[in-house]
């Protein structure tokens, strides 16, 4: 599993990996590493799709030269704490998600709910983690004209990846479900309910 680290700015290092899951490896073994005392001092690790981002690093040359030196395992499929969210099937696209795959409506929500997703990274929004795990023959593009306002805890998918709206904002996602899990709430330890790492399971609301 090669790496390319590149220094950012006085404090910061960039690691470049071949893929998402090679990514979600190092960042669970980066912290792993830094719970040990392993690491050095690091004040933030924060994965995105194929990157991770060491910042506040007190000796970047030298950690620098000990990550390329590295041999990261692949991440285990049990890793990492699971949360589950219940949906209610009841998304605007959620016919045209299950004409897509060939599928009922009904069908749609029994594959997601049967699938183990994991957060890769989160962004564009508090709260938005982006969710993989859907095999490449369900992936589905993103709407050619975005809505100007989707709703808070809508479930919706786009390319490689799944997710559930922290708060109305616009969004061109294709709409499956909606949940009444707060995804973000910064009166909450953590305000975000949904963590780079952690597995996610969907299952029908009661």
């Amino acid at each position: 599993m090669s790496v390319r680290v590149l220094r950012v700015g006085a404090s910061a290092l960039l690691l470049e990996l071949g893929s998402g899951a090679e990514a979600g490896a190092w960042h669970a073994e980066l912290l792993r590493r830094r719970d040990a005392g392993e690491l050095g001092a690091v004040r933030e690790v924060v994965p995105a799709a194929r990157t991770v981002l060491l910042d506040g690093v007190a000796d970047p040359a030298g950690l620098a030269a000990r990550l390329e030196r590295w041999e990261v395992p692949a991440l285990a499929a049990a890793a990492g704490p699971l949360v589950t969210v219940p949906v209610r099937w009841d998304g605007p696209d959620l016919a045209e998600v299950a004409g897509l795959w060939g599928v009922s409506s009904a069908e749609v929500g029994r594959i997601v709910a049967g699938t183990e997703f994991r957060v890769a990274f989160c962004g564009f929004a508090p709260g938005f983690g982006y969710l993989t795990g859907l095999p490449e023959r369900l992936q589905v593009p993103r709407r050619a004209t975005p809505r100007t306002a989707v709703p808070a805890g809508s479930v919706a998918l786009a390319g490689p990846y799944a997710g559930v709206y922290p708060r109305s904002s616009p969004g061109g996602w294709r709409l499956i479900g909606s949940t009444d899990a707060v995804l973000w709430d910064p009166e909450r330890e953590p305000a975000a309910l949904l963590a780079p790492g952690a597995r996610v399971r969907f299952e029908e609301a009661r």
